[in-house]
């Protein structure tokens, strides 16, 4: 810790305390802890809810679910939309639709929260690592394209083997890191030349576009996620989106423990999962998705200002991909190095300016830590220096407004 001081001390080009000056005036705030990410409630949520109590209908047979999941087709562009309790739920289910077997291999990035892992987990599959795209934070089209040369295999069935391990390579899952689209048509072009399905990691990507089209609806499956720090929340929630009617009837089946329908009879024909979401959640959800363009509108002018306040500044502001537009779900900068990435966490969180870095790599971990890696020297470089800064939906006097009931 003396050595993070040290160099705060040494630190010339920016003094942090006129960033965390900078952020209490944007955010109107001079003395409270201003935290990452907020939700922000200004809608119909609290007259959907209420709704929902009134109607006895509070778990997950009820109205507003069918409702939230066609919100999502409106708004995202895909054709169907389970609902499930989590974004983790929903990438699991996304898993085993596309056909992950136990002691299978599934594709995907160090550079994510520790669900993408834990989701392959589920199946009983393995996590295989390749690296990121610097301008991205997502899979790097590139790497996986260098990893698959030296390590794959086709089958005679037609799938791709893994050379070392001997075990299929199941599916391909790049996580849309922060909200940025990853390189899609370039993963796309790989996947579809392997036979490997594609399952986007969409969890924090809801409202971005590549190339003008959603994330989320370029893999066979994907999933969002509603969690509480999230663009829009239902509290804790998730959804799966896919173009195969099929797989979404299998979807809504296996999320509500397989029953099979019945005036009374509890007969069910699948090992299946009680994932569906309840109506609470989904009256709260639906509340949401239609501020959503309101709350990245307002994300996206944050954007601009903290662009234009780094501009002059020796810390990279991390802005969206070309040909992309990002929901900006957390704003994330870059220092030097991790030394300064320390000191800079240190003197933010310490003066009431919640700043978190980067995850730590899903190689790291203890859990998957043997797992089999690429080249990983892009997403070391970002654990490195990556940090996210506060990133809430900015409406003047909010918690007021809470208490002068003007949502109501």
């Amino acid at each position: 810790m003396e050595n993070i001081y040290n160099y705060l001390n040494k630190f010339e080009n920016m003094n942090f305390s006129d960033f965390t000056a900078f952020v209490r005036e944007v955010f109107h705030d001079d003395e409270g802890f201003i935290i990452l990410h907020d939700p922000r409630f200004i809608g119909n949520e609290r007259k959907y809810l209420l709704d929902a109590m009134d109607s006895n209908f509070v778990s997950s047979v009820g109205e507003y679910v069918g409702k939230f999941e066609q919100a999502i087709c409106e708004y995202t562009g895909s054709k169907y939309a389970i609902a499930a309790v989590n974004g983790t739920s929903a990438l699991h289910i996304c898993l085993l639709l596309a056909g992950v077997k136990a002691d299978e291999e599934v594709i995907t990035q160090p550079v994510s929260f520790i669900a993408t892992c834990n989701a392959i987990s589920y199946t009983g599959a393995k996590p295989v690592f390749v690296d990121v795209d610097r301008r991205t934070m997502g899979m790097s089209a590139e790497k996986l394209e260098d990893f698959l040369k030296e390590n794959a295999r086709r089958g005679a069935d037609g799938f791709t083997y893994n050379n070392k391990t001997g075990r299929r390579f199941a599916a391909v899952v790049p996580m849309h890191t922060f909200g940025h689209p990853c390189d899609l048509d370039g993963i796309v072009e790989i996947c579809e030349r392997y036979n490997i399905p594609l399952v986007e990691d969409s969890a924090e990507s809801i409202g971005s576009y590549y190339k003008g089209k959603h994330t989320g609806l370029f893999g066979k499956l994907s999933a969002l996620s509603f969690n509480g720090n999230k663009v829009i929340t239902t509290g804790g929630g998730g959804m799966i989106l896919t173009q195969d009617e099929e797989l979404a009837k299998l979807a809504k089946h296996i999320t509500t423990t397989a029953k099979v329908p019945h005036r009374w009879e509890y007969n069910h024909d699948y090992t299946a999962y009680n994932y569906r979401l309840t109506n609470l959640a989904a009256a709260l959800g639906l509340g949401q998705i239609e501020q959503c363009d309101y709350f990245i509108e307002q994300k996206r002018k944050l954007t601009d200002k903290y662009k234009a306040f780094f501009a002059d500044k020796d810390i990279e502001f991390f802005v969206e991909p070309e040909n992309c537009r990002s929901n900006y779900w957390l704003n994330a900068v870059i220092l030097k190095d991790r030394e300064e990435r320390d000191a800079f966490l240190t003197y933010t969180n310490d003066n009431g300016v919640m700043t978190r870095p980067i995850w730590v790599l899903n190689n790291k971990l203890d859990m998957y830590r043997g797992c089999q890696c690429g080249d990983l020297s892009n997403s070391q470089w970002l654990e490195d220096r990556v940090v996210n800064i506060p990133s809430t939906v900015i409406i003047p006097d909010y918690y007021e407004n809470i208490k002068k009931g003007l949502y109501r």
